[in-house]
């Protein structure tokens, strides 16, 4: 389980969506304070299941095919995280002075990134353990 490269690319994601979530500034709004995911109950559901869903994924390992569509539903979710954050930016209020966005934003694009790695080599494992099967 730990040997394998998509268990890393898993931990990533979940470590990725879980601490650098909470800490990172998503956006600034109105001049307040910066805002974080935990200020936010929609993002900070959506960071907490993308974290969730990947180390599920890990202790999945057996069941290749499971871990691969899980994968695919964390992919969806971030880029709903991801269609969010840039509906956010679009409308943030007060564009005549300069508004900032953090780099928290980026986080899902980094965890899309992580999950399709994982599923490339998710299935490089499930077509080595079919070629066995065929020699048998």
């Amino acid at each position: 389980m730990w040997q394998r490269i998509q268990t890393l690319y898993l931990a990533l994601a979940a470590i990725l969506n879980a601490a650098l979530g909470s800490w990172v500034p998503l956006y600034k709004e109105n001049s307040a304070d910066w805002i974080l995911a935990t200020d936010r109950l929609e993002v900070l559901i959506g960071f907490g299941l993308t974290a969730l869903g990947a180390l599920i994924c890990i202790f999945l390992y057996k069941k290749r095919q499971n871990q691969f569509v899980l994968n695919r539903l964390l992919m969806i979710l971030n880029l709903f995280l991801l269609g969010f954050f840039v509906f956010r930016s679009l409308n943030l209020s007060g564009e005549t002075v300069v508004s900032e966005k953090g780099i928290g934003m980026l986080i899902p694009i980094f965890s899309i990134v992580l999950l399709v790695l994982a599923n490339r080599n998710i299935k490089k494992d499930e077509d080595l353990v079919k070629s066995v099967d065929r020699l048998r």
